[in-house]
């Protein structure tokens, strides 16, 4: 099940729900204030499993690692 978030135009609280996609359009009532909330457009990020170029845009980790991995040995990340 997907995971959808829902803004509170009441108190201006964001919160997330667990549930199936048929009730992905449904209000939801806010936790704090119990005021029916529509669902908020997020941003996803969806990635190939052979795709590996986000490692270029991950910061530099200190110590021994190279810049796309935060391990210290090479021959967990392949490099």
């Amino acid at each position: 099940m997907p995971i959808y978030e829902y803004a509170c135009p009441k108190c201006k609280s964001k919160f997330e729900l667990l549930r199936p996609i048929s009730k992905s359009e449904d209000n939801s009532e806010c936790p704090k204030c119990k005021t029916p909330s529509k669902r908020a457009i997020s941003r996803f990020v969806s990635r190939a499993k052979d795709d590996m170029s986000f490692l270029n845009h991950m910061p530099a980790s200190t110590g021994n690692s190279c810049s796309g991995c935060s391990s210290s040995n090479c021959s967990s990340c392949g490099h």
